[in-house]
C-alpha cells in the first residue's frame, strides 16, 4: 500500500546519516597514520571516544581556543598557553567538549612532561579522546597526513557515491524490476536487503538461502520492531547502530508504497544508507512509470511460482518456459488456481484427476501460514472447449481422492476464477488462497466447492488486494489489534473475525470463538476500546469486515 503525506513531508525524507556515511576518518584511524604513530602515541581517553569522527586538524596552545573550533576538530597542542589553575584547566577540557571536538592530543616534552591529572580525568568524564605524544613531532607535517587522509577519503566517498548514483539511475532507466534493483543493492552492500510494503509484507528479497529461515521466522513482528526503534533513533536524531537494520523509504510525490531494509553488513565507501537511498530512488521511480500497473504485484506472485514449484525465475516468460516444460500448457488453455483442504493430496493425484478431464495440472504444498496446515495449492490448465462448472469440479475432487472414501467426504477445494495467461493464473491462485481461509463449517457430506465468483468481495479484495488505498484502510483500522495480538499472542483479531462472520448472532460468534460467553465479551469491549468504535454499529462493522478481508489476504 502507499501512504500519501503532505505539507513539508511531500519532499522525500531523508534518514538520519549513519556514522560511516559522513566520509570522514575516526580517531582510532588517525592514530594509525605513520605521522602520528612517529610522536608515541599514548591513549589516556579512549573506549568508543576514539570512534568520533575528525572533520580537520587545528593546532592551537590557546587557553580560549574553543570559540574558534565549530566542532568535529582534533586539537594538537603541546598546553603551552593552557591555564594553570585546575579549575580552570577542567572548565577549558569542558569547553572543548562542548563545542565537539573530536579529540585532543597533547605533545609532552616542550611544556608538559606528563599530562595534568586535572585534564585526563575530565576527559573520561566527558568521554572526550585524548591522547598523549611522547615524541617531539612537526605539527605542520602531523596536519598534512591528517588532512590528506581526510580528503582522501571523502573523495574515496565521493567517487563511490558517483558510481553508486549511475548504476541505480542506469537500473531506473532500463525499467528494470525492483527484485533485480533489491539484487544488486545486496550486491553492491554485500548485506541482505528486503524490500517490503507498507503492509510489512516482503514484496522481494535478497538473503542467503541458509538465513532465510531466520530471517523471515515472525517477520512481520520483527520488522514492526525495527521501524519502532528506527523511528526513535530518528526522534532522537541519531543514526542506526553497527547491528541494526537500516531502513529506507520508497517514495515520490508525497506517495510512499514501501521500504527498503539492509541488514547489517561490511561498510561501503559511499555509506550504506546512501547506497540505500539510491535503491529506493530507482524503485519510486519504476512505481510511477508502472501507471495503472502494479510490478510489486507481480514480484509477489512470482514469489508464489517458486515456492510451489520449488524453483528460482528472472521474470515472467521464464516462469512461463519453465512451467510448460513441465507439461503445464499455458497458451490457449482454460487456467484455474484451485486449493485442496481436508486431507493430503499428492502431485500425482492432481495430474492424474486433470487428466480425466482432458488437462494437466502441476501442484504442490501451500507456503508456510498459508491457507491450511494441509493445503495443496493446484495449478490446472483446461482444453479450451473444456467447462470447469461445479460438475467437474465434484468429478475433479473424486478422481483427487481415488477411492478413498474418507478424504472425499474431507476435501474442500476452494476454485479461483478462470485466468488467460500465467499471471492472471497467479491471481486466480491468490484468490482459492483467500477463499480456503474461509470459514470451515460443512453442511453436507462429499466434497465442499467454494467459487470465487460466489464471493463477490472476496474476489474484489483479492483483485485490489495490494492497491496503497485498500491496504491503508486494512492497516488504519485493525493495527491497534494487531500490534495487541502480536505483542501478546491474542486472539482479538479471530474473535472480531468471529463476530463479523455472525452479525446480529453473539451467542453463535462465542461458539465460533470457543470462548466463554463473558470471556468473549471481555474481548469485545477490549475490542472496542483499542479500536475506539462502537461494535454495533453497522456502517462500522462494515468497514471492520472489509479491513479483515483485506488484513487475510495480505498475510500469507
Amino acid at each position: 500500500m502507499a501512504d500519501r503525506r503532505e505539507d513539508e513531508a511531500i519532499q522525500t525524507n531523508r534518514p538520519v546519516l549513519e556514522p560511516a556515511d559522513d566520509g570522514l576518518p575516526t580517531v582510532r584511524e588517525i592514530l594509525t597514520i605513520p605521522a602520528v604513530a612517529q610522536g608515541i602515541p599514548e591513549v589516556l581517553s579512549g573506549g568508543d571516544a576514539l570512534d568520533a569522527h575528525v572533520r580537520w586538524a587545528h593546532v592551537s596552545d590557546s587557553a580560549g581556543v574553543a570559540r574558534l573550533l565549530n566542532g568535529g576538530e582534533l586539537l594538537l597542542s603541546t598546553g603551552s598557553g593552557w591555564p594553570t589553575d585546575p579549575g580552570e584547566l577542567t572548565a577549558f577540557i569542558g569547553g572543548l567538549v562542548d563545542v565537539g571536538v573530536a579529540g585532543l592530543v597533547l605533545e609532552l616534552g616542550v611544556h608538559y612532561r606528563y599530562v595534568p591529572a586535572v585534564v585526563e580525568t575530565a576527559a573520561r568524564e566527558h568521554g572526550l579522546a585524548l591522547v598523549a605524544l611522547h615524541r617531539e613531532v612537526k605539527f605542520v607535517t602531523l596536519t598534512e597526513a591528517v588532512h590528506s587522509r581526510i580528503i582522501s577519503v571523502q573523495t574515496a566517498a565521493l567517487r563511490a557515491r558517483d558510481e553508486v548514483r549511475e548504476r541505480f539511475t542506469a537500473l531506473a532507466l532500463r525499467g528494470s524490476p525492483p527484485d533485480f534493483i533489491v539484487q544488486q543493492l545486496a550486491q553492491t552492500l554485500g548485506a541482505p536487503v528486503v524490500l517490503e510494503n507498507l503492509a510489512h509484507e516482503v514484496v522481494a528479497a535478497e538473503v542467503p538461502l541458509a538465513a532465510e529461515v531466520e530471517l523471515f521466522t515472525r517477520w512481520e513482528s520483527r520488522s514492526r520492531a525495527a521501524h519502532r526503534r528506527h523511528d526513535e533513533q530518528r526522534r532522537l536524531g541519531g543514526g542506526a547502530s553497527a547491528d541494526e537494520w537500516l531502513i529506507v523509504p520508497v517514495e515520490a510525490r508525497g506517495i510512499r508504497w514501501g521500504h527498503l531494509i539492509a541488514l547489517p553488513g561490511p561498510a561501503h565507501p559511499a555509506g550504506s544508507t546512501s547506497v540505500l537511498e539510491q535503491g529506493a530512488i530507482a524503485l519510486a521511480l519504476g512505481r510511477l512509470a508502472d501507471g495503472a500497473s502494479d510490478e510489486w504485484v507481480r514480484i509477489g506472485r512470482q514469489r508464489l511460482v517458486d515456492g510451489l514449484l520449488d524453483g528460482r525465475f528472472a521474470g515472467l516468460p521464464a516462469a512461463s518456459a519453465r512451467i510448460e516444460a513441465a507439461g503445464l500448457p499455458l497458451e490457449g488453455a482454460r487456467l484455474f488456481g484451485v486449493v485442496a483442504t481436508g486431507g493430503a493430496v499428492t502431485a500425482s493425484a492432481a495430474d492424474a484427476a486433470a487428466r480425466e478431464l482432458g488437462g494437466r495440472a502441476l501442484a504442490g504444498a501451500a507456503p508456510e501460514s498459508g491457507a491450511a496446515p494441509t493445503a495443496t495449492i493446484v495449478l490446472l490448465s483446461l482444453p479450451s472447449s473444456r467447462v470447469f462448472d461445479d460438475a467437474a469440479v465434484r468429478a475433479f475432487a473424486s478422481a483427487l481422492a481415488a477411492g478413498d472414501a474418507v478424504l472425499l467426504d474431507r476435501l474442500v477445494l476452494a476454485v479461483g476464477s478462470e485466468a488467460s495467461g500465467l499471471d492472471a493464473l497467479l491471481g486466480s491462485v491468490q484468490e482459492a488462497i483467500d477463499l480456503a481461509r474461509g470459514p470451515s463449517s460443512r453442511s453436507a457430506r462429499g466434497p465442499v466447492v467454494r467459487r470465487s465468483d460466489d464471493r463477490p468481495l472476496m474476489r474484489l479484495v483479492t483483485a485490489l488486494r495490494d492497491d496503497h488505498r485498500l491496504l491503508e484502510h486494512g492497516e488504519r483500522m485493525l493495527e491497534p489489534l494487531i500490534d495487541y495480538d502480536l505483542a501478546r499472542k491474542g486472539d482479538l483479531l479471530d474473535v472480531l473475525g468471529a463476530v463479523l462472520a455472525h452479525p446480529g448472532n453473539r451467542t453463535a460468534a462465542a461458539s465460533a470463538s470457543h470462548l466463554s460467553r463473558s470471556v468473549f465479551y471481555q474481548r469485545l469491549a477490549l475490542i472496542g476500546d483499542l479500536l475506539g468504535v462502537d461494535l454495533d454499529d453497522g456502517e462500522t462493522l462494515t468497514a471492520l469486515h472489509l479491513a479483515l478481508l483485506v488484513r487475510r489476504s495480505v498475510v500469507r
